[in-house]
């Protein structure tokens, strides 16, 4: 049976806070977490990015600590200034309903105002690298922290945070509350959710697999001297707006450049741009005014746009999950949507293996590479084919 906020234990204010925003009944992940937080528990909570994650944590932060000007009460750490962003604007809302004030620290911005904002904060949220550097000049006090959050934990430490996230939560009392959000908890995100909480109920929401419209993966075989011929003739076919993913921030920058000499307008998204320049050329995308965007995987962390139709791995993703976020960004509410990847000859090893785990035999055979079978669970519990069909049961339901 599904709760309301009000069986939760949420306030009449928060309900109606949230109410005005049109959100009236909780996500699945919000059922299994809010009560946990009220209750003063710490939780590891394994949940994916669009799951409702943000209010399962913000609501009950937000009914928790009480605003006395004295510095932040709670702390939320995400490994990205775009998804700190977000965290922002969908928490400030809900906020002013107890009359708590909420401020973002990431970089890419000057220091003066976040510092005025951080001072005024009953809720932070900031990432690893800018709230360090704050803390190093002795803006920012973490001794008040009642609650902390980790939000995207794993994501954090494959962007290499371990080190200023163990800092940053020595920095805080002990006998905090903490809540570890993740989409994943094996391995490290595993070993360091159990350092850091105490006692932690763990939730886990696997959201169920529902039919989506196919999304068409295409592998294009290429040589470096042609691959930017190849990449504009993707551009000037029929299409609406584009993702193309490239490894690096200067090799983004290039290509933006590369493609103006060949008459296709774009804009490029990294970390190297300061946060006004990705808002904008993020709003320009959304708008349609530019219809390519040219992306790290990083900056592309906080991209959630509807309506690209196409997503093209200029540089292949390193591995399976890499592949999965970033044919993620097409393909969504009722669309259909393509993913191509050009593909070297020193390249075809590491992305046949990816197509091999993703089990798009078909599709990388069809771009004349051959794949090697992969290795077959044994038949107890149902056979390979049983399983696959339970992964992937439209191949898109998943991206």
């Amino acid at each position: 049976m599904s709760q309301s906020f009000a069986d939760l234990g949420v306030s009449r204010p928060v309900v109606a806070a949230l109410s005005e925003r049109g959100i009236t009944e909780p996500f699945a992940i919000q059922q299994l977490v809010v009560r946990d937080v009220l209750d003063g528990r710490d939780v590891l909570a394994k949940s994916p990015t669009g799951s409702g994650k943000t209010l399962a944590f913000a609501i009950p932060i937000i009914e928790r600590i009480e605003g006395a000007n004295r510095g932040p009460a709670a702390l939320v750490l995400a490994p990205t200034r775009e998804l700190a962003s977000q965290i922002v604007e969908q928490t400030r809302p809900i906020a002013q309903a107890r009359g708590l004030e909420v401020a973002a620290v990431y970089g890419g911005v000057g220091f003066e105002k976040q510092i005025k904002a951080c001072k005024r904060a009953d809720i932070l949220v900031a990432t690893p690298g800018r709230l360090e550097d704050l803390m190093a000049r002795r803006a920012v006090k973490l001794g008040g922290i009642e609650i902390l959050v980790l939000d995207e934990a794993d994501r954090m430490l494959d962007m290499g945070f371990r080190p200023a996230v163990d800092r940053i939560v020595s920095a805080c009392p002990a006998d905090r509350q903490t809540l570890f959000f993740s989409a994943t908890l094996d391995g490290e995100a595993g070993r360091i959710a159990s350092e850091y909480t105490r006692d932690a109920v763990t939730r886990e929401h696997a959201p169920e697999q529902v039919e989506a419209p196919a999304i068409e993966h295409r592998f294009v075989p290429t040589i470096h001297e042609h691959k930017l011929s190849a990449l504009v003739s993707e551009l000037k076919a029929e299409r609406g707006l584009t993702l193309v993913f490239v490894r690096t921030k200067r090799g983004a920058d290039r290509l933006v450049k590369r493609l103006g000499r060949e008459g296709v307008e774009a804009v490029a998204m990294h970390g190297d741009k300061s946060q006004s320049q990705r808002e904008r050329a993020l709003a320009r995308f959304e708008a349609g005014k530019v219809d390519t965007l040219v992306a790290t995987d990083v900056a592309a962390r906080g991209i959630h746009v509807g309506g690209i139709s196409h997503v093209i791995n200029f540089d292949p993703p390193e591995d399976r999950e890499g592949y999965v976020h970033r044919t993620g960004r097409t393909g969504r509410a009722g669309r259909t949507g393509s993913a191509i990847t050009f593909v070297n000859a020193d390249q075809a090893g590491d992305v046949g293996k990816i197509a091999a785990a993703l089990d798009l035999h078909d599709e990388w055979g069809s771009a004349g590479f051959t794949l090697k079978p992969a290795a077959r669970p044994h038949a107890s519990g149902g056979g390979g084919s049983r399983r696959r069909n339970q992964r992937y049961r439209s191949r898109s339901s998943r991206w």
